[in-house]
């Protein structure tokens, strides 16, 4: 039996103490800033969620996976009441989102994709000031900046502008920051995009350690499916603002019975669907999707199932560069659900056998 669950009728949000944030049919749509101009078509409204509902379980990493525009940072802003839901219900930390907004901060930390330390000042004195804005007093913000610098290997850094830091080390610097105040759920919108590996990697080993020896409860957008697959106990695939799938990252990729057949053609054939019936035919092969170049497709035996699918193909007069088999991925998982590769971002491809 599958260990995850799919989004379906969202349950009211549970005030539990299981739970350490529940939001329900969230709404929000974006009005369209200034005039169209003499003779245009008024600009339409974008609607950044469409009733999207998550459930987070104190103590654990919950990931908010999708491309960019897929509602990930609107959630965020909600939830951490820099922005009003036009409808739905949030609870952070026990608090109701839209009632209690002063609560909900005093009880979050948040870590945004744009760094929010001043450039000019030393790293130590960003963390000092953001302990006097939570109500610390004496020396416990000084106590807690020098903890905090040594946990981050920042101590030697401490002391310089944070304009002289590089990217990892800022990064790390803007984690320290949301941790000044011992939040108990601390939301990190997309803490990697534009390190290095290394940095990457650290900041991982970071994550993993907050969540892991603290207990903290992280809310954890990206973009990055290894990221999600690596540090998320627990995921939701969003699409065009909905939660289309939920569940552990092994649970969402033991759904996929079978093999991942990935075809890269030597050019991309002039119509989708004639391929997608010809593999249609292959014994075992379903979920055919073709992107450009690229065709995908599910087998219950991968390796077997190749000559059969190189075959098709060439009957359908189309040249193979490349083929490989492989083990179902997340990217299979939100090809699945959303009906298309997640490297297509926003194109909806053909499609035989995705759930809708």
């Amino acid at each position: 039996m599958s260990t995850s669950t799919r989004t379906r009728v969202p349950a009211p949000p549970h005030r539990g103490p299981e739970l350490a944030v529940a939001a329900t049919d969230l709404v929000k749509t974006y009005q369209p800033q200034g005039p169209a101009g003499r003779g245009k078509a008024p600009k339409p409204a974008v609607r950044a969620l469409d009733g999207l509902s998550i459930s987070v379980e104190r103590g654990s990493v919950f990931g908010l996976l999708g491309p960019n525009g897929a509602g990930k940072s609107t959630t965020v802003k909600i939830l951490t009441t820099l922005a009003a839901a036009d409808s739905g219900q949030a609870v952070v930390a026990g608090h109701d989102v839209a009632a209690d907004p002063a609560a909900v901060r005093r009880a979050i930390g948040v870590v945004a994709q744009r760094s929010g330390a001043d450039p000019v000042m030393t790293g130590r004195e960003n963390l000092v000031l953001q302990g006097r804005l939570y109500g610390m007093r004496g020396q416990e913000p000084a106590r807690r900046a020098d903890e905090l610098l040594d946990r981050f290997d920042l101590t030697d850094a401490g002391r310089r502008p944070v304009r002289t830091y590089s990217g990892g080390m800022q990064r790390r610097l803007d984690v320290a920051l949301g941790l000044v105040h011992r939040p108990e759920v601390l939301f990190l919108d997309e803490p990697t995009t534009g390190l290095d590996p290394e940095a990457r990697q650290a900041m991982w080993d970071e994550i993993g350690r907050l969540s892991g020896d603290e207990g903290l409860t992280i809310v954890l957008t990206t973009h990055y499916l290894e990221e999600a697959d690596r540090l998320a106990s627990r995921l939701a695939v969003v699409d065009h603002g909905r939660v289309v799938v939920e569940g552990t990252p092994d649970g969402l990729k033991g759904e996929l019975r079978g093999d991942a057949v990935h075809v890269e053609l030597a050019a991309a054939p002039a119509d989708h669907l004639p391929v997608i019936a010809a593999l249609g035919r292959v014994p075992g092969v379903r979920d055919t999707t073709v992107d450009g170049r690229r065709v995908s497709a599910r087998a219950d035996d991968g390796a077997a199932a190749v000559p059969a699918v190189l075959a098709a193909l060439a009957a359908e007069g189309l040249a193979v560069a490349a083929v490989t088999v492989a083990r179902p991925s997340l990217d299979d998982v939100y090809l699945r659900y959303a009906g298309r590769s997640y490297q297509a971002g926003g194109e909806t491809l053909q499609t035989t056998g995705a759930h809708q």
